[in-house]
């Protein structure tokens, strides 16, 4: 049984090593399967632009995941929640190594997003477990209309980088499909509203910083 200071001290390492991109992958990265290509400086700009808010949003989906099962009332949600995050390491380190390999760096807004995530994602979870659910659906389903935009821009030849987009956009709405069957409850308009807006100003910060 782990006690109160030992709780903040799990939460503390984990989002340590999740702004720091040192969280374990289980999975490596479908981008291994596909050959580099040649690709013009100004791509390669774009596309690392494009990884770099997709790092951001993993960072993210990291706190909202680990401030729900935080403050979720159900033990199942908990573990839920948890395991939902465990998933998402791996596009987090995905990213990461798309990212190394155009010598781009993450975000250095990374630490913020963490922490306004994780405060969401705790009041998310304050509300109730169906409604926390809910978040997820919306968050997931929100991502996924990201990747599919970034898999339009990403050019064909690029198959190492569109390869990383396709496993995620799978796993993303996988997420959201094992939410709504978890009984989650659809938010208000005003909730996805908003929502929509924090991650429009994530994606116009991130691209460049």
């Amino acid at each position: 049984m782990l006690s109160p200071l030992d709780r903040f001290l799990v939460r503390c390492d984990q989002a340590l090593k999740t702004v720091s991109s040192a969280l374990p992958s289980a999975h490596a990265s479908p981008g291994d399967k596909a050959a580099e290509t040649r690709l013009s400086a100004q791509q390669i700009r774009h596309i690392a632009g494009l990884m770099r808010i997709n790092h951001t949003g993993e960072v993210c989906a990291q706190a909202l995941y680990q401030g729900q099962a935080l403050t979720a009332r159900s033990h199942l949600t908990q573990i839920a929640m948890q395991q939902a995050a465990q998933e998402e390491s791996d596009h987090l380190a995905w990213c990461q190594q798309r990212l190394a390999e155009f010598n781009e760096q993450p975000s250095q807004l990374n630490p913020l997003w963490y922490a306004l995530s994780f405060t969401l994602g705790a009041a998310a979870g304050l509300v109730g477990d169906r409604w926390s659910l809910g978040f997820v659906v919306e968050t997931e389903n929100q991502v996924c209309a990201h990747l599919d935009s970034h898999l339009k821009q990403i050019p064909h030849e690029d198959q190492k980088t569109r390869k990383i987009l396709h496993q995620m956009r799978q796993d993303e709405a996988h997420h959201a499909t094992t939410a709504l069957q978890a009984g989650a409850i659809q938010l208000p308009f005003i909730a996805k509203i908003l929502m929509k807006g924090m991650s429009k100003l994530m994606t116009m910060t991130s691209y460049r910083l």
